[in-house]
């Protein structure tokens, strides 16, 4: 394998709707980003169907990671390690991804690095901002998951918080779908909230003596 800085990652994922694949130099030097996204599947059912979704992974995978190479100007036979989410997520398409992994990882003789979804979503922050370093606290809000998290260190993570019922971005497609906005509900509703009066409402402080967070 090459030297940490210019090590080449095949990163997959495929935990929901969208199949992803990405090639990045050295962990934080992104060559290369695509996304098949599978919106105007789920937006009849107002909603991501797991069954469908699944069938849609299978369909989009390879292609989607030939681009990826393709973007990035590599071939197969560059790529030093495969990452890959292995959960939490839809069962159904966290398996097409892992899969694919695997097999590329073997085929290869690399190594495969299985990635937590959640942690992702805050080492993501190290691609906006690569001078960042731990420790520091993350706000992780997601489409299924809303979430305060402690980062002591790489791969040291202390939950602090999160939401006991829904998450936000499930908050946003519930209430959507019963205001009859289309699917995905979050955006439309960020749409129409800028077109609100913010002083309408006096919402309450939750908490406020207790010391929360």
């Amino acid at each position: 394998m090459k030297d940490r800085e210019n090590c080449l990652t095949l990163g997959i994922e495929s935990s929901c709707d969208e199949t992803a694949a990405s090639v990045l130099r050295g962990g934080r030097q992104i060559l290369s980003n695509v996304i098949s996204t599978q919106i105007p599947v789920h937006q009849k059912f107002g909603g991501v169907v797991p069954e469908i979704a699944s069938r849609k992974h299978i369909v989009n995978i390879m292609p989607v990671i030939d681009e990826a190479l393709r973007k990035a100007e590599v071939g197969l036979s560059d790529i030093d390690q495969v990452a890959v989410t292995y959960g939490p997520g839809l069962v159904g398409a966290l398996l097409v991804g892992v899969s694919a992994a695997k097999a590329l990882a073997f085929s290869l003789d690399v190594p495969l690095i299985g990635v937590n979804h959640l942690e992702g979503h805050i080492f993501a922050n190290f691609l906006s901002a690569p001078e960042l370093e731990p420790p520091f606290i993350a706000l992780v809000v997601s489409g299924g998951h809303t979430a305060l998290v402690e980062m002591k260190d790489y791969n040291s993570f202390r939950l602090l918080g999160q939401t006991r019922d829904d998450a936000a971005g499930e908050a946003f497609d519930k209430i959507a779908r019963v205001m009859g906005l289309p699917y995905p509900g979050g955006p439309e509703i960020d749409r129409l909230a800028r077109e609100g009066n913010p002083e309408a409402i006096e919402f309450p402080r939750a908490l406020e003596e207790k010391g929360n967070y």
